[in-house]
């Protein structure tokens, strides 16, 4: 919520063939429209979040929407407010049954030894509690843990060593996929941030593990975009996190 709304449309090649922000500063009025124009369409983005409830994490549960219409027609639709949307749109549901498919999730979290959130590693699966645990101050060898509900999941040793890296757990009967960049929290000069990236289907070629997930010198979410790729030939889920220490 605090960051706004970007909405793009991209080619078969993935091109970009138009984007659009919508700033916090107009998301925050909880409702409204923008045009979205390209050379040979136009969409419109509609939203409602002024009767949004929410949970412990930033975005909506219930009682919103977010909707694109082309020619009339509602292509996309999140939210749970579908009557709703229909009307204030005029729009009617696509004839061909487009439906929203979760591919990425990007979340900031902050702790001092232990950070957690919730997460759900496949659009139909049971949201879990995550648990990272990694105290870094003071300790000659930290250790790295990772624990799904409770259950302890991986345990990385020699962190100093082992700072950035990957493995395989097993929630829900679904092998996910584990990389995780600690270097700042063990060599930044004040506290700095790690990345942990969850994935549930991921290609085997793992190649780029050896560079670094974050990097201080550019942009704060543009390392995410070196994973579009591998999207872009599957419909596996990855939950990003960027955890931040509190001094």
């Amino acid at each position: 919520m605090g960051q706004g709304l970007s909405v793009g449309v991209d080619d078969s090649t993935n091109q970009c063939l138009c984007k659009t922000d919508i700033k916090p500063g107009l998301f925050s009025k909880k409702k409204g429209s923008k045009k979205l124009e390209a050379n040979l369409f136009k969409i419109d983005i509609y939203w409602d979040l002024s009767s949004a409830k929410f949970g412990s994490g930033p975005e909506p549960l219930k009682g919103f929407y977010v909707g694109l219409v082309f020619e009339k027609q509602m292509i996309l639709l999140l939210g749970d407010m579908r009557k709703e949307a229909l009307k204030k749109t005029g729009s009617v549901p696509a004839p061909l049954p487009f439906s929203a498919v979760l591919i990425s999730k990007r979340e900031q979290i902050f702790g001092k030894t232990v950070f957690s959130t919730r997460a759900q590693f496949c659009n139909i699966g049971k949201i879990h509690d995550l648990v990272i645990e990694c105290d870094t101050n003071g300790v000659s060898d930290p250790c790295l843990v990772i624990r799904v509900d409770s259950k302890l999941m991986m345990q990385v040793k020699r962190l100093l060593w082992k700072f950035r890296g990957n493995d395989t757990i097993l929630v829900d009967g679904l092998a996910v996929q584990v990389f995780w960049d600690v270097h700042n929290w063990l060599f930044a000069m004040s506290p700095g941030n790690a990345v942990f990236m969850f994935n549930s289907n991921f290609p085997s070629d793992k190649s780029w593990t050896s560079q670094p997930l974050y990097d201080p010198h550019t942009l704060r979410w543009s390392w995410s975009q070196r994973f579009q790729d591998f999207h872009s030939q599957s419909l596996g889920f990855s939950l990003i996190l960027h955890a931040c220490k509190n001094e």
